[in-house]
């Protein structure tokens, strides 16, 4: 009876102990090749394994080959040691296929001004080609007349993580606009093959797209998603956190290099034309519950990144690195030391592991010269028995001198957190006329329930209105910035009904102002939960929750919202109720042609008139939305593109 080993090779890994090669090939033709193909890429029974070697260590592999995988069809196999080492070291030697067309292979390609491109060829289609030369420049190509070719590339890019340096994503394309937006329609999609669920915006710069998973960064043509290169390493095993299901947000750009942190909470910077690493930097100490999810931020020769790790009682810390050397600049610890200043709203033991981290990304104002980084929950979460006082710079805004890392000044949202609601929302700078003068502001649509208008000059409070309906732990924001709290609003061990739930009015997933309209646009939840807390002792490679909550009994269950605000007054001028299971956390992008394009709660992606909120568009992807939209121009047509589970789908009018 021939044995099924379907999906036998899924889960990978490093490098073994060198071992005969015909052993084991021979080890592999034996127990995989009748399912998965000679090559490991596939065959008649199971689907390739190759591209997943990467992302397991040997160690996992074996003992996912020896348990199997048997509601899959794999059975489990009793492979002796040595035989089992002799197999990894043969799926070492397996390659992936390039996916999306051919090998990459040395070539030549003739263009229209009569030159001929020589390099190595890395995707080839029927009518377009992408080459990389000596130089270690990438050419983009379409044929143009006969065996010739012409360049592309894109007029207007998506450089950073948010669009733009000042976190908001707005764009002034307009060759999409609410007249013609509903003949949108899907142009490519770029399929992951080991991850369930990307939380990735991608850059475009120069034409070619950038998307990352954990601890993978995959370069795209921008203009059909072939594959150019890819850089992959195994995720660290033994991680915690959330990296460690694979959550890797973005990467930031300049000139040649291209820069991401991996899940352990190191920086990488990588040569973007081909995926080369340039240099390795350690931010913080996994081992001590560090990991890294969020896009950096590029500033001058600067690199800037922070860390995550809040729900297991980390010390929060941003850091600067010199652009060409990986070299440390500057530090800012978001939990101060005993003694140091604002030490003092610490009592008690808890500001040895305060958390406060810093794993979303900040936005810059290149005229002062200054960052501004949002922090995440204190810790432990939902219980702040053992640090009473404000607990800074937990839940805060920081504005930073972004060449030495000196404070501005702070603002502190949620004093106290026991609630874990983050700060960490996208803080978009606006200038605008506000009460009759120009200023220059800082917005952003809390997970506490409040939008926040601040003089990011000075960081005085200008504006804070509720964000949503169901909003019981406070019921205003005092003059003096302060929340004014209700009684009976913190975490129990019985439990509390508190509003909004853990999750948030809103959370890190974008938001958007578009100047035209003068609106705001947010995804609200409106959503309450039981709150209960719990003692919960700090320990290294374990978590640090203080409490959980559940569903409030008899309400109805929560409800994702698009509201559109405008700022001057707080209030939403108009809103688009969703329905679906309130468990998305898609964001919103808007754009000179009057469309606010989201992920809606029912699974589709949508677009809505800019200015009154009238449905325009929809495409059901049916999937639950974890990532932002962007959008760009590539070759004179304006695309919008979105992560939706593991595929990044690019939406174009037809031509």
């Amino acid at each position: 009876m021939r044995v099924r080993v379907w999906w036998c090779l899924i889960f990978p890994a490093c490098a073994v102990l060198a071992q005969s090669p015909d052993a084991g090939r021979r080890q592999f033709e034996n127990r995989c090749a009748i399912c998965h193909g000679g090559d490991g890429n596939g065959g008649e029974h199971a689907p390739g394994m190759v591209p997943r070697l990467a992302g397991r260590s040997d160690e996992e592999l074996a003992a996912f080959i020896r348990t199997g995988l048997p509601s899959r069809g794999m059975p489990a196999s009793d492979v002796p040691a040595g035989e089992m080492q002799e197999l990894v070291a043969h799926l070492r030697t397996l390659r992936p296929p390039q996916r999306g067309g051919m090998t990459p292979m040395p070539g030549k390609v003739p263009t229209i001004d009569g030159q001929i491109l020589e390099g190595l060829i890395l995707n080839k289609g029927p009518e377009e080609v992408q080459i990389r030369t000596p130089d270690k420049r990438i050419h983009l190509l379409r044929k143009a007349s006969g065996d010739r070719y012409r360049p592309v590339t894109s007029q207007a890019d998506w450089p950073t993580y948010h669009g733009q340096v000042s976190g908001n994503r707005y764009s002034a394309l307009t060759q999409i606009n609410k007249n013609n937006v509903s003949r949108l329609g899907v142009k490519w999609i770029f399929a992951f093959s080991d991850t369930a669920r990307l939380q990735t915006t991608p850059l475009v710069v120069d034409g070619i797209m950038y998307v990352t998973s954990g601890n993978e960064c995959i370069a795209l043509d921008a203009g059909s998603g072939r594959q150019l290169w890819q850089f992959q390493r195994p995720r660290t095993p033994g991680l915690i956190g959330n990296a460690a299901g694979g959550f890797n947000r973005g990467v930031a750009v300049a000139g040649e290099r291209l820069f991401m942190v991996t899940d352990n909470a190191h920086l990488l910077a990588l040569n973007r034309f081909t995926g080369e690493r340039a240099w390795e930097t350690e931010m913080a100490d996994w081992r001590q519950n560090y990991n890294a999810t969020g896009a950096p931020l590029i500033v001058g020769n600067l690199v800037i990144s922070g860390t995550a790790g809040g729900e297991q009682g980390v010390r929060g810390l941003l850091a600067a690195y010199d652009q060409e050397t990986g070299k440390e600049v500057w530090r800012f610890w978001t939990v101060p030391l005993p003694g140091e200043p604002k030490s003092e709203t610490w009592a008690g033991v808890g500001i040895a592991h305060g958390g406060a981290p810093t794993w979303y990304t900040g936005t810059y104002d290149p005229e002062s010269g200054t960052i501004y980084w949002p922090t995440g929950n204190a810790s432990p979460d939902l219980n702040g028995d053992l640090r009473p006082g404000d607990n800074l710079y937990a839940c805060s805004l920081l504005a930073l001198d972004a060449k030495t890392g000196k404070l501005k000044w702070y603002y502190q949202f949620t004093p106290h957190d026991e609630w874990d609601w983050d700060a960490t929302e996208p803080p978009v700078l606006v200038d605008m006329t506000w009460q009759g003068q120009p200023r220059k502001l800082l917005v952003q649509a809390n997970r506490n329930g409040f939008l926040y208008v601040l003089d990011r000059t000075t960081g005085k409070l200008l504006q804070a209105t509720p964000l949503v309906k169901k909003l019981t732990w406070a019921k205003a924001i005092g003059a003096d910035g302060r929340p004014v709290l209700n009684p009976n609003q913190t975490p129990t061990p019985q439990g509390v009904r508190i509003c909004p739930s853990m999750s948030g009015a809103t959370n890190w997933y974008s938001t958007s102002f578009n100047p035209g309209t003068g609106l705001y646009y947010v995804q609200t939840l409106e959503d309450c939960a039981i709150y209960t807390k719990r003692p919960v002792e700090w320990g290294a490679l374990r978590g640090f929750m203080g409490g959980s909550t559940r569903p409030a009994p008899d309400e109805p269950p929560g409800q994702k919202i698009l509201r559109a605000f405008d700022l001057r007054t707080g209030q939403a001028v108009w809103e688009l109720p969703q329905t679906g299971p309130a468990n998305t956390w898609g964001g919103a992008l808007s754009t000179a042609g009057g469309v606010v394009f989201f992920g809606d709660d029912s699974g589709s992606f949508s677009a809505a008139d800019a200015a009154t909120g009238k449905p325009l568009w929809s495409f059901m992807n049916n999937q639950s939305w974890h990532a932002s939209p962007m959008t760009y121009q590539f070759d004179g047509q304006q695309y919008v593109a979105v992560a939706a589970g593991p595929n990044i789908v690019a939406f174009a009018l037809p031509e």
